[in-house]
């Protein structure tokens, strides 16, 4: 174990005992009612300090043997700051279990004193633990025995991290925690992995009958949150909901409450993430950040016990990146003679590349690259900062995106239709089986146009060729891209699938489009009567009205159907339906299927 400076164990002492921590709120919010269900509370330390990151400030209190002394002017900051700020809900603050045990030993109601004396209900505290902390030494039974000493009071229970221990589930069921978080990674791009919202139904199951709350927390983006509400989860935190923050709002962010409240709700892989690929996200690498005043010295010595890293990114004012720090640049600059004598002690600022690329987590692939292409040519090379709405989360290489980027080319050649450009019928299928495995509501539309191959035979393939791309434009109009999917089985066959709640307005919009444009791909003649003659292989003359539009479409209810090509089978028969009325034309199959009967 590395021996912590005593100059450092007594400016922690300092801080400790003159409680100088900074009380940081991130909201929790309920599902149910989009309003303010509570907050996590969490610490850092003195802005001007070495000890300022909360995992520096933890480690050094283990190290200094501080820590129960620590969280206990944690959870002191933070029960006074919440009542001085008269903030709704509750609090949920963080303890680990030994630190929990040896407050019982050497002061068996100080928590109870403390609960008392900062005038706040003891239900409204819920004492958070992490069983992913590396110091759960407490077996279950002694554990029950030390929080009955604290939940006697009127707090609750919440466990944190679910899915991160093995033992977990087990913990659980001993416990009987009143709230239990998902881990991060479970919530993660949930709304593109099935598996994982599948392991949260069996979660839910459980809570079921233990009586206990799920909180989801991590959620990122409006697509994890909307994945979240459709499993019924109760409780929601994350970036996305709001960052953690001394002066926090009272009430549910405007855009929180709005996507809560639409009509619409999610899907597993829209349009725009079908066109884009994967995002940024996907080519993070964790990889240390140091402060600005961090010395060279310390920075060689990271690069030094982690031969696989490559860079160290720079952080000020708690996460922002100001800075990278590169290997081979500091272990070239250290081969020169003299360097560890004259820049060793110095700030890493003074080695670190000032101005690295910086790209939104949020941001495809494809934009990503475009990034890149247009910056100096050094971070292809050098490689690019990831953040979350300005704070720090990852690097990306230049090498991982070139890989990705050469790898969606392949996917989009291989499975994209040549002539529109949307997704074929492999990701057509995949899209509708992840909604099927995850029990999700949806409309399906096959869209089909009529008297198509005489106008081809007649006017020419170039001619069809570009009613077929008018039809994919209209389409593609008549689509929500953050909801809905278009696809292109195959010559004028469409599938479109929507979760969006108004989708039949948006086919009758689509239906009156078609309409509209279709009438310039015909001639004058033609038009005036509606229609053009051509003869058949036994030479008699046929008329053939002009070019329409039909859409078979039915409601999908979870459970309806067991997989795609069942679906595939009546979606088929609504559109044969719809194509026995003349002109462009709606049918919606209002039958109720069960397992794939109807």
């Amino acid at each position: 174990m590395t021996v912590v400076p005593l100059a450092i164990c007594s400016e922690l002492h300092g801080i400790v005992a003159d409680k100088r921590l900074l009380a940081l709120y991130q909201p929790i919010v309920d599902i149910r009612t989009s309003a303010i269900a509570g907050y996590e509370g969490l610490v850092r330390g003195p802005s001007n300090s070495s000890l300022h990151a909360v995992d520096r400030l933890l480690s050094t209190a283990r190290q200094c043997g501080l820590f129960f002394a620590l969280e206990s002017a944690c959870a002191d900051v933070l029960l006074r700051r919440f009542v001085q700020l008269n903030l709704p809900g509750r609090l949920f603050i963080n303890f680990t279990p030994d630190s929990l045990a040896w407050g019982a030993k050497i002061s068996p109601n100080w928590f109870e004193s403390l609960i008392v004396d900062c005038g706040i209900e003891a239900d409204r505290v819920v004492i958070e633990l992490n069983e992913a902390d590396p110091f759960f030494l407490v077996e279950t039974d002694e554990l029950q025995e030390i929080l009955a000493n604290y939940l006697i009071t009127g707090c609750r229970l919440t466990v944190d991290d679910l899915g991160e221990s093995s033992s977990m589930l087990n913990r659980w069921s001993q416990l009987r925690p009143a709230y239990v978080k998902i881990g991060r990674h479970f919530i993660q791009n949930i709304d593109k992995d099935p598996v994982k919202s599948q392991f949260i139904r069996a979660i839910q199951s459980v809570a079921a009958k233990t009586d206990t709350l799920l909180v989801a927390q991590g959620v990122e983006t409006h697509e994890e949150l909307m994945m979240v509400r459709d499993l019924g989860i109760v409780f929601v935190q994350g970036y996305h909901i709001g960052r953690p923050t001394s002066q926090p709002s009272p009430v549910t962010s405007a855009e929180v409450v709005k996507g809560l409240s639409a009509g619409q709700t999610c899907h597993l892989a829209n349009n725009k993430a079908k066109r884009q690929g994967i995002g940024a996200y996907e080519l993070i690498r964790r990889a240390p950040s140091v402060s600005p005043e961090t010395s060279n010295d310390e920075v060689f010595q990271i690069f030094q016990g982690h031969e696989e890293l490559q860079s160290v990114v720079v952080v000020q004012h708690g996460n922002q990146p100001v800075g990278l720090m590169l290997r081979s640049q500091v272990e070239a600059r250290y081969a020169r003679p003299y360097q560890h004598e004259l820049v060793g002690r110095k700030p890493c600022t003074l080695l670190m590349d000032p101005e690295p690329l910086i790209v939104d987590i949020s941001l495809s692939i494809q934009e990503v690259s475009q990034l890149v292409v247009d910056s100096d040519p050094r971070h292809l090379v050098n490689g690019f900062i990831v953040t979350d709405q300005g704070q720090y989360v990852g690097v990306g290489s230049g090498h991982d995106l070139m890989r990705e980027i050469t790898a969606l080319q392949i996917r989009s050649a291989r499975y994209a239709n040549p002539l529109t450009q949307l997704p074929g019928n492999t990701p057509i299928s995949e899209h509708v089986t992840q909604l099927l495995e995850n029990n999700l509501q949806f409309a399906i539309c096959y869209c089909d146009l009529d008297h198509f191959k005489p106008y081809n035979d007649v006017y020419g393939f170039s001619c069809g060729d570009n009613l077929i791309r008018m039809t994919a434009k209209v389409l593609e109009q008549a689509v929500d891209p953050e909801y809905d999917f278009l696809g292109h089985i195959g010559g004028d066959d469409f599938i479109v699938v929507y979760r969006s709640t108004d989708w039949q307005a948006r086919c009758q919009t689509a239906l009156q489009c078609f309409g509209q444009e279709v009438a310039g791909f015909f001639s004058a003649d033609d038009r005036e009567r509606g229609g053009y003659v051509t003869e058949n292989r036994k030479g008699e003359k046929e008329f053939h009205p002009l070019t329409s539009l039909s859409i078979g479409a039915l409601e999908v209810a979870p459970g309806a159907f067991n997989s795609y090509l069942e679906l595939s089978r009546s979606a088929t028969e609504a559109k044969k339906m719809a194509k026995k009325t003349v002109g462009n034309s709606l049918f919606v199959d209002r039958r109720r299927y069960n397992g794939g009967e109807g």
